[in-house]
């Protein structure tokens, strides 16, 4: 019996309830192929390449946002947050977190922490980022989330949560400069550099 299936007749026979720590156990016993992102959405199991078009997007708001706040600005990419609705284990592609935010018991930062949240869509992911991740961010109260997408050259701003969605929206094309002034991101972010897939 190879490990593989015997940890499918260990998860088989399992009567614990399912939860998200559960299955984040479950995904280090896969072999995920190097290179793809995971997350759980609404209790279903994600896997994203990592692109370089992906990357260079991440890497620039990264970057101001290091120029705005510093180096030891608490700045996220790739991160395990779990955040409300059922079985959802996100992995923001860039998050800020508040100055005075520390890691829960289970060393997980806390999405109550969260100040704002850029994703960067994936071709075969993307209803994830305008549908269930956007009502998770805006039922957390994140103030402001990003979505970029690199296929149309438009990005989305979502502000002002509540009652689980956002209020507002501004929409952007690649070459604006996307306001987020009114934000704690406290910036203005250029977009004539973001790469188109």
């Amino acid at each position: 019996m190879t490990v593989v299936e015997a940890d499918r007749i260990e998860m088989a026979n399992s009567s614990d309830e399912l939860t998200l720590d559960t299955l984040f156990e479950w995904l280090e016993k896969m072999p995920v192929p190097e290179g793809y992102k995971t997350e759980i959405v609404g209790g279903h199991i994600f896997m994203s390449p990592q692109r370089d078009v992906h990357w260079n997007i991440i890497r620039r708001i990264v970057r101001a946002l290091e120029d705005r706040f510093g180096m030891d600005a608490k700045i996220m990419s790739d991160v395990r947050i779990d955040f409300p609705g059922d079985l959802n284990g996100f992995a923001p592609d860039v998050v800020l977190l508040s100055d005075n935010a520390e890691k829960n018991a289970h060393g997980r930062w806390n999405y109550q922490d969260v100040q704002f949240v850029a994703e960067v869509i994936s071709k075969n992911t993307a209803l994830n980022d305008y549908g269930p991740k956007k009502a998770a961010y805006a039922e957390a109260k994140v103030p402001a989330y990003l979505i970029i997408n690199p296929y149309t050259g438009k990005c989305v701003l979502h502000t002002t949560p509540k009652n689980g969605d956002y209020d507002t929206d501004a929409r952007f094309t690649f070459g604006d400069e996307i306001d987020l002034t009114h934000t704690p991101a406290g910036l203005t972010l250029a977009t004539d550099d973001f790469p188109r897939d």
